[in-house]
């Protein structure tokens, strides 16, 4: 049985509420707000769950045994070319690089004399290079061809990239695309014969001379390119990608410098043996 109430204690019960400004009651059944409170205090202290492991799939690519079979293949491929239609021909038609398949339109692969003293590598295809078949054809290849000129450097300059095919979005190319593509790139610098490498931006750098500095350290410095077999030394100079240059012109004041030490070396007499 419940106690009985005091009427009195309810009334000055309700004064008091009335005093404080309440003039409704919302539930009939009285509820206990602190331990609410306290229940939720509770909750943001207990740890939340963590969230499922996404399971990672590695592409077959990314494997040891595939990219070494890949890399073989390329270099059979690239032995067997004794000029540079057959080379051409032989990226074209190789498949052990996964770009090709990502989007790519077509093999781009050279554009120059094929007996020209310098040898321009840059880094992939972008969508321009991609639809016309040749590099450096868009506007950061109109720059590179503007400063070649003004060195007098452009009808003497092969051109080609570290990769044939253009990464999708334009994105730098993987060591491992690079590695699938350097036997017959390595190939063209044997055919070609240049005097000195142009390594124009970081991937293409950091590729050909196994370095791990950034272009802005690598650029303007002398290097010595070597070949997989060692029996090839040709002196190297990285410089900035004129895509940077296009997004940054107070760079070009240093690009240029590489072009004059570059012209300057290579024009400088050969010492006698």
């Amino acid at each position: 049985m419940s106690p009985a109430v005091d009427p009195r204690a309810v009334e000055s019960l309700l004064a008091f509420w009335a005093d404080a400004g309440v003039e409704a009651s919302y539930a009939d059944d009285p509820i206990d707000r602190l331990a609410e409170g306290a229940a939720m205090l509770r909750a943001r202290k207990e740890p939340p769950a963590p969230p499922p492991v996404a399971q990672v799939v590695t592409p077959a690519f990314g494997r040891g045994p595939d990219l070494g079979a890949a890399v073989a293949k390329a270099q059979a491929l690239a032995a067997a070319c004794a000029d540079l239609p057959a080379l051409a021909e032989a990226i074209a038609a190789f498949d052990g690089c996964p770009l090709k398949t990502q989007g790519a339109r077509q093999a781009v692969v050279s554009r120059g004399p094929t007996d020209a003293p310098l040898m321009v590598i840059g880094e992939a295809p972008g969508a321009d290079e991609d639809q016309q078949g040749a590099p450096f054809v868009g506007r950061a290849g109109q720059l590179l061809d503007r400063m070649l000129k003004a060195a007098g450097l452009l009808d003497r300059t092969f051109i080609t990239n570290t990769v044939f095919w253009r990464p999708p979005g334009n994105r730098t190319p993987t060591p491992q695309e690079q590695a699938v593509c350097a036997p017959f790139l390595e190939r063209a610098i044997q055919l070609v014969q240049p005097k000195i490498l142009l390594l124009v931006g970081g991937a293409s750098a950091k590729s050909l001379l196994k370095r791990e500095e950034g272009i802005l350290s690598l650029r303007g410095r002398w290097f010595e390119w070597t070949s997989s077999d060692g029996q090839t030394e040709l002196p190297a100079l990285p410089t900035l990608h004129p895509a940077f240059l296009l997004r940054k012109p107070d760079a070009k004041k240093k690009a240029w410098s590489d072009m004059l030490t570059l012209s300057e070396r290579l024009d400088r007499p050969e010492r006698p043996n």
